[in-house]
């Protein structure tokens, strides 16, 4: 069965990912405790997602479903689908497969649903991933950090070597790898700290494999008189 929403195609899987977006919860990943095809377990002293979940493909759908590539501690709720042994990392993506061509590529920032999504031309979903952004407040800084919003396209990149010139003040440095900027000093960057709630000062986290494969297989600069690749940032 296929959902037609604002000529927009969704699987069933997928659109109750996409519900459960406006849920409340510390983690990502409790935002579905409540449904009967998913498990969810409270990590406990010792546990890793590699014991946890010792194959690659497996830990990988976990992981991302879950918004986190941190080390996990004790306490944190991870969200488990029965039917994790027979999934693909797309059947459990938040954003359709296909949407109406776009004629370019498009990268969508979805803040809600802590992930991005991977577009061709054609309106073909190529990849996604978790992402965390811009805390409510930073108590360094006094003031908001979220996000910002709306529609961008690509202004800069730089490689692994990629550091912020601003934080952590007063003299900057933190590692931002693969960095993609979009507006003024907000960029999309690699981290360690992808932790299934918005962490950062701003910019948008993502694992550090994605963000390497949109900054060199992707991401399109600016150039004869063409912009760079188009970004939508948005909170839904």
């Amino acid at each position: 069965m296929w959902i037609k929403i604002a000529s927009l195609m969704l699987t069933p899987l997928t659109l109750l990912v996409a519900i459960t977006a406006s849920a409340n919860g510390a983690y990502y990943g409790q935002r579905f405790c409540q449904y009967d095809h998913v498990k969810c377990v409270l990590t406990k002293k010792g546990d890793s997602w590699y014991s946890l979940f010792p194959e690659t493909e497996k830990r990988d759908i976990i992981r991302r479903l879950n918004r986190m590539n941190t080390p996990l501690r004790p306490g944190v709720t991870i969200a488990i689908p029965h039917d994790i042994d027979s999934m693909q990392l797309m059947d459990v993506s938040p954003f359709q497969y296909r949407i109406e061509a776009p004629q370019q590529k498009l990268l969508l920032v979805n803040l809600d649903r802590l992930a991005w999504g991977a577009y061709s031309p054609d309106g073909n979903l190529i990849r996604w991933g978790p992402l965390s952004g811009g805390k409510s407040w930073c108590p360094d800084v006094k003031r908001p950090c979220r996000t910002a919003a709306g529609n961008f396209s690509i202004i800069r990149k730089k490689g692994a070597g990629c550091v912020s010139s601003k934080y952590p003040l007063p003299r900057g440095g933190a590692a931002m790898p693969y960095c993609m900027f979009f507006f003024r000093g907000f960029a999309l960057h690699g981290s360690d700290t992808v932790p299934g709630y918005h962490a950062s000062h701003g910019c948008v986290r993502l694992f550090h494999e994605d963000a390497k494969w949109l900054n060199e297989d992707f991401i399109e600069l600016p150039g004869n008189g063409l912009k760079g690749t188009k970004v939508i940032v948005m909170r839904t």
